[in-house]
């Protein structure tokens, strides 16, 4: 299995600090879970009914006509590679690892791609993978060069893939609205913007055809009942979403703002977290995990990405092991 962020109990034990004494600034989620509702008993106990207004609140939520949700966009992203003969296929890099990986698994010929170099190679290829916002540069692409693509590549039965993870504090930039077109499917994760990854749950966003025959490799009864009562609330909770979308901004820009005044100045980042480029990134990544602060470390490129601190306390923290960086580099 690829490498991710939140490993914390593999840092745990390989540093000798206890779980509960980390800042974990490693996978790019919210820190500020959403309420859980009170979960009844027959959620338990029975099935899962896929009529009970999930669907419903998600297509309202993104904006979007249809939607397949799944035990996290994961699953999708493994899955989608069932539905075409195999082929090439473009994935924009460096992004989310899993995608080229998927597609590779599943016998394709994959290309991973840097933006200026899509127009080039878009008219070899049948499927093109793109992250947007994306992860983990914090690339944002418009929607109507990402619709430019689509159609180039639906003229001729290709598929654009867009994984919207951390587009939740962005909807405007989304292709939600308009994912029922043949040949776009856009992916969505719940977790990372309510702060929630443990739930697992995720939607794709495509046309009723694909969604059905993806829906049948899925399977029944992939959502547990309780995560659909989980996510239903929190998709409804309109209050919720804008103190979330204010919050997780604010934080995003003091923590580009605190880099910055250390010497590390972010090259990108989203609302949900901070990109750096460093020649020294191993190194800051074992200065601060040996002061339990995980960080997500991207060895191929050296670069680091930090998530969003959640109270002060992880702040005054997280600046005093900045200092004490600078110190011992002087």
């Amino acid at each position: 299995m690829l490498e991710h962020g939140g490993r914390l109990r593999k840092a745990a034990l390989e540093y000798g600090i206890a779980e509960a004494d980390w800042l974990d600034l490693s996978s790019g989620l919210a820190p500020w879970p959403f309420a859980v509702p009170d979960i009844p008993l027959h959620a338990w106990a029975r099935l899962p009914e896929t009529d009970d207004g999930l669907e419903q609140a998600a297509c309202d939520y993104y904006g979007a006509a249809h939607v397949l949700p799944v035990a996290g966009s994961q699953m999708a992203i493994q899955l989608l590679p069932r539905l075409r003969r195999v082929g090439k296929v473009g994935v924009l890099s460096p992004c989310y690892a899993e995608h080229a990986e998927a597609w590779r698994r599943s016998g394709y010929i994959v290309r991973e791609v840097l933006e200026q170099e899509v127009d080039f190679f878009l008219d070899s290829l049948d499927v093109l993978v793109v992250v947007n916002p994306n992860n983990p540069t914090g690339l944002s692409l418009t929607p109507d060069r990402l619709l430019d693509w689509h159609a180039k590549l639906a003229q001729r039965g290709g598929w654009l893939v867009v994984d919207e993870a951390f587009m939740d504090n962005t909807p405007h930039l989304s292709l939600a609205p308009v994912a029922h077109q043949v040949g776009l499917i856009v992916l969505r994760s719940f977790g990372k913007f309510f702060g929630l990854a443990g739930v697992r749950l995720g939607f794709v966003l495509a046309e009723r055809r694909l969604l059905k025959l993806l829906a049948e490799q899925v399977g029944p009864w992939a959502v547990s009942g309780p995560t659909r009562i989980v996510g239903q609330a929190c998709l409804l909770d309109t209050e919720g979403h804008a103190r979330q979308r204010q919050r997780t901004e604010v934080a995003s820009e003091r923590l580009a703002r605190l880099l910055a005044q250390y010497g590390l100045a972010p090259q990108g980042g989203c609302a949900l977290f901070q990109w750096l480029i460093n020649e020294r990134a191993e190194a800051l990544h074992e200065f601060m995990a040996r002061r339990g602060i995980l960080l997500r470390l991207f060895t191929h490129n050296s670069s680091l990405r930090f998530g969003l601190p959640a109270d002060e306390a992880d702040w005054t923290r997280l600046a005093q092991a900045f200092e004490a960086y600078i110190r011992e580099a002087q």
